[in-house]
């Protein structure tokens, strides 16, 4: 009952038309806590909104991502209004959040929909990379520079292997003897690695909006039909380059196991989910990405994998204070599983470059 009374309560703030029916738990995610409330208008017709209390120990800054948020989705919305988009709802002060005590909520729009967290099937593969594509294409006029930088430095890959570097010598938990081979890997690739997040900063590769979490479980696609719907997770929105959500989302969905798969035989970056991903992304941003960014997205993929195993060794070495673990080797388990990962894409790089290239040229 007083799950109930506080989002009527919210629901209220947010001027939500109608009496509050009923709501579900969405246990999906992992940090902030999710509702489906139900809505009973003057016509007697069920309507669905998603509220979120926003976990503001992980986002320490929320009023600053309500901001971006407010940036990003008032202006799809504005620009493609017969589209599907991501609509926050506004309270009295036209605010699309608001503070109850110590809890920050705010609501959107309901899709009837599924999402998955991982998939084996192409069409869907494909879905998933033509709503980011999309994303980044309905974007592309927007400055994304004007966004607040919600993590500083997020994707700074340079900055990354210079810290990674540091806490191997300084080696503060006595874990970089045991994590020589590893510790060996990544210095070997650093400056490749770090090579386009130096072009970035050197106003090479332009600032884009970027979405910073394209897992195939924040695109929503429709129960029927399975096309793609729209993207969801605005919360680490912020200026990057477009390559790095490409990268990121191939990481992810072209890997055949998990970030975390013990037995490194198991992991291997697949070719065939790669087209796929290929084939939906590249149908969206053909013409609105440049040439330098087309022609960087394998190196994007690299530079992103080897990324994420230098954080997550850095936070090995560094005894484990960042990141959830779940055992004590968990971030060395992650960061060799992500090296096998950046190996294997090296080792079929050329293949990867040419799927890129034919596909451009088919879409």
């Amino acid at each position: 009952m007083q799950l109930y009374e506080t989002i009527n309560k919210i629901g209220g703030q947010f001027r939500l038309p109608g009496k509050l029916y009923s709501y579900d738990v969405i246990t999906n995610g992992n940090i902030n806590s999710t509702y489906k409330a139900t809505y009973r208008d003057a016509d007697g017709q069920l309507v669905s909104y998603i509220f979120q209390r926003v976990n503001t120990n992980v986002f320490s800054h929320p009023v600053e991502i309500m901001r971006n948020i407010e940036n990003v989705t008032s202006y799809l919305n504005e620009k493609f209004p017969d589209e599907v988009t991501l609509r926050y709802y506004h309270t009295a002060d036209d605010l699309n959040y608001c503070v109850d005590g110590d809890c920050f909520w705010r609501v959107s729009n309901y899709f009837d929909s599924i999402a998955y967290n991982t998939t084996d099937d192409p069409t869907v593969i494909a879905g998933v990379g033509e709503a980011f594509g999309r994303f980044q294409k309905q974007l592309s006029g927007f400055d994304g520079s004007k966004l607040y930088e919600t993590i500083p430095d997020f994707h700074n890959t340079a900055k990354r292997m210079q810290t990674f570097l540091r806490a191997a010598e300084e080696d503060t938990a006595g874990r970089a003897e045991e994590t020589q081979e590893e510790i060996a890997y990544l210095r070997s690739v650093a400056d490749e690695a770090s090579a386009l997040s130096i072009r970035y900063a050197a106003g090479e590769i332009p600032c884009r909006v970027t979405h910073n979490d394209t897992k195939a479980n924040n695109v929503l696609f429709d129960r029927v039909t399975k096309r793609p719907l729209v993207v969801i997770d605005l919360d680490t929105v912020m200026p990057g380059m477009a390559g790095y959500d490409f990268g990121d989302a191939v990481r992810f969905i072209a890997s055949t196991a998990e970030e975390d798969e013990p037995d490194p035989t198991r992991i291997y970056f697949d070719t065939g989910k790669f087209r796929a991903f290929c084939k939906g992304y590249l149908r969206q941003v053909k013409r609105g990405l440049t040439q330098v960014e087309l022609d960087t997205l394998v190196q994007a993929a690299f530079s992103v994998t080897v990324e994420m195993a230098a954080r997550f060794l850095t936070d090995y070495l560094q005894g484990d204070t960042y990141f959830k673990i779940n055992y004590p080797e968990h971030n060395l388990v992650r960061t060799r599983s992500q090296i096998r990962l950046a190996q294997d894409i090296t080792k079929k790089r050329d293949e990867l470059e040419w799927i890129v290239r034919e596909t451009l040229k088919n879409v």
